[in-house]
């Protein structure tokens, strides 16, 4: 039990910063994602004698923080309110961040999820397209055909939007 507490830890130590990190693009909340990726440890923990090569540990979580993620949809419980009794505040002027980086978030979250995905896990965790081939279960051929679009898409998007920029400035 010792040598699986140690195994847990160090999974925990070498992954929890990337793992977050993941869960807080894909959720855009800081309390679920923190909720999500508890419950990926947790998982995680539970099936630790499942985990045979500690290669694959990343992808692993991964896998099992995507399906948490899910999870949450399926068990969703909407409340309703009524709308008069709601405040809505305005929170882009507090907005952290540099200029620039928000607006790259923007231009990948408009991409859609088959592109926007393997390009975030080529990105942000730095996968192979092999790598992301397993863990989104497609063909290595059709990731590097959607990265390869993804960037395309992505540039456009820059260049349209400096164009534009352009001739209001101009």
């Amino acid at each position: 039990m010792k040598a699986k507490h140690q195994r847990y830890e160090a999974l925990v130590k070498a992954f929890h910063a990337d793992i977050y990190r993941y869960a807080f693009w894909l959720i855009k909340d800081q309390s679920i994602a923190e909720d999500v990726v508890q419950e990926t440890f947790l998982r995680a923990w539970r099936s630790l004698d499942a985990l045979n090569d500690e290669k694959a540990a990343k992808s692993w979580l991964i896998t099992i923080l995507r399906r948490e993620n899910a999870r949450r949809f399926e068990r969703k419980q909407f409340d309703t309110v009524d709308i008069d009794d709601c405040h809505i505040q305005d929170d882009t002027q507090h907005a952290d961040g540099d200029l620039k980086d928000r607006e790259l978030q923007r231009l990948l979250g408009g991409l859609s999820v088959e592109y926007r995905e393997p390009l975030i896990l080529q990105l942000i965790f730095g996968f192979s397209g092999e790598e992301i081939a397993n863990q989104l279960g497609l063909n290595k051929n059709t990731v590097m055909t959607r990265l390869f679009r993804a960037r395309n898409q992505l540039k456009e998007a820059l260049e349209k939007q400096n164009e534009q920029r352009g001739r209001v400035n101009g």
